[in-house]
C-alpha cells in the first residue's frame, strides 16, 4: 500500500517537472520569436528626440530695449510686433526698424534679452520654433541603416506621453556619422577605438499640423521602423 502511494507520488511529481520544461520551452522560444520577428521586421532605437526647426529673432537696428512682451511658450503669428526699441533722435522712418516682429508663425522656445536691456541685430532675441513642422532625429546604428529608406512607416512613442503612439515617415538618413568630425577616436596609447558608430535619420510626424503646441523639444523618444514589407 505504502509502495503504492510513493510511485504514484513519484509519476506526479515527473508530470509536473516534465510540465514545468514543456511550459518553459514554450516561453522561451515564444521569446525568441519574437525577438526574431523584431529584428527582421523592424530597426528600434531609443535614442532619439523631438525636435523642430528653430528660427532666431533678431532686431534689426542697435539700440535700447523698451519693450519686449512676450514669455517662453507664447504663441505668436507672423510679423507679430513682440517689441519696440528706443529710436531717440532718429526720423520717423526709423520707426519701422524699431519694431521688433515675428519672422514666423510659431512658439518662443527661448527668451533671451529683456525690456531695458541695448541689444543689436547680430544678438539673438529668442528663439522660435514652428509647431507644426515636429519631427524626430533618431540616432540609428551603422550597421542597421542599409535597412533603412525614405517613406518607410514609423512607429513613434514620446517619454512625455507614456504609451500613446505616433506615426510617422522617414524623411531623410544621414550620410555622416555623428563623430565623422571627432578627433578623440585614438586612446592615450595610439590605439584606434573601434565603436559603433550613429548615424542621424530624420522622422517626420504624420499629421503633424495636429500636433501644435503638443511636444516639448528635445524630449526623449523611441522609434520603430518597418523595415520590411511597408507598403
Amino acid at each position: 500500500m505504502k509502495s503504492n502511494i510513493i510511485s504514484s507520488v513519484k509519476k506526479n511529481r515527473r508530470k509536473v517537472i516534465i510540465g514545468a520544461v514543456i511550459a518553459a520551452a514554450v516561453l522561451a522560444a515564444g521569446i525568441i520569436s519574437y525577438y526574431v520577428y523584431e529584428h527582421i521586421y523592424y530597426v528600434y532605437t531609443d535614442d532619439a528626440r523631438v525636435m523642430a526647426d528653430i528660427v532666431k529673432l533678431n532686431s534689426q537696428k542697435s539700440g535700447k530695449l523698451l519693450e519686449f512682451n512676450v514669455e517662453e511658450g507664447d504663441a505668436v503669428t507672423r510679423d507679430q510686433i513682440l517689441g519696440r526699441q528706443d529710436i531717440g533722435s532718429s526720423s520717423d522712418s526709423s520707426i519701422e526698424k524699431s519694431l521688433i516682429r515675428s519672422p514666423i508663425d510659431g512658439i518662443i522656445v527661448k527668451k533671451e534679452v529683456n525690456s531695458g536691456e541695448n541689444i543689436s541685430p547680430d544678438k539673438t532675441m529668442a528663439l522660435l520654433a514652428d509647431p507644426e513642422d515636429y519631427y524626430i532625429i533618431a540616432n540609428i546604428d551603422e550597421t542597421k541603416t542599409r535597412r533603412l529608406q525614405s517613406g518607410q512607416t514609423v512607429d513613434i512613442s514620446v517619454d512625455e506621453y507614456g504609451n500613446q503612439k505616433f506615426t510617422g515617415k522617414v524623411e531623410s538618413i544621414g550620410k555622416m556619422s555623428q563623430t565623422a568630425l571627432k578627433s578623440n577616436s585614438y586612446s592615450d596609447k595610439g590605439k584606434y577605438k573601434r565603436t559603433v558608430q550613429k548615424v542621424s535619420v530624420k522622422i517626420k510626424f504624420s499629421g503633424s499640423s495636429n500636433l501644435k503646441s503638443k511636444f516639448t523639444i528635445g524630449e526623449n523618444a523611441a522609434v520603430k521602423i518597418h523595415v520590411v514589407n511597408d507598403k
